[in-house]
């Protein structure tokens, strides 16, 4: 802000009101990203917890299929249509994130080969609903964990650079009008002396 005038001072003044709020409001925003993250990030333990149990079980029957079947039946068990993952989207302070996944999968049960192998189908099924849901539960760590880091690099900004910028102007300006008052002041009193 150029000039030193009281019009220079509100101003100044005012704007080092409105970095010390943004501060503030930044402050508090990383302590609502934290919860959200430890939030996450107890949910994404738990996912990817049940996917594992889940693949484990996936392995073990797609295992004792092949054993039982042979690869053929389970090479015509694989559905011919793709799964579809929704994603539920939701957010906090401004960031979209996933806060939840389902997966639609191809209701195709296999035709032939062994009781092993309706399992495995189930159990695979089941794997990768759970990993859908974790990689949205990851997803959301990620795009909070990325949101608090530039959240905190703008509050630094903000304390370290901006605010002491700004003291440092009103600073100038206040010694400016305080040697302008002086001046004045010194003008008023030659003026009454040569009267």
């Amino acid at each position: 802000m150029s000039g030193t005038g009281r019009a220079a001072r509100a101003e100044t003044e005012r704007r080092l009101e409105t970095a010390r709020r943004g501060a503030e409001l930044l402050d508090r925003k990383q302590q609502i990203l934290r919860i959200a993250i430890g939030n996450r990030a107890e949910s994404s333990e738990q996912s990817l917890r049940r996917f594992h149990a889940a693949a484990a079980r996936a392995a073990r029957w797609l295992g004792r299929s092949l054993a039982l079947d042979g690869l053929g039946p389970i090479r015509e068990a694989v559905p011919d249509t793709l799964a579809e993952a929704d994603i539920r989207w939701g957010g906090a302070m401004g960031i979209a994130y996933p806060e939840g996944a389902a997966v639609t999968l191809p209701h195709r049960m296999p035709s032939t080969g062994s009781s092993a192998l309706a399992y495995a189908a189930a159990a695979n099924r089941e794997a990768l609903a759970a990993a859908v849901v974790h990689a949205a539960d990851e997803r959301a760590l990620l795009l909070l964990s990325r949101e608090l880091a530039a959240t905190r690099t703008r509050q630094r900004a903000v304390e370290h650079r901006w605010i002491p910028k700004l003291e440092a102007d009103l600073e100038r300006i206040l010694r400016s009008l305080a040697e302008q008052e002086l001046e004045e002041s010194l003008r008023l009193r030659w003026a009454a002396g040569a009267i």
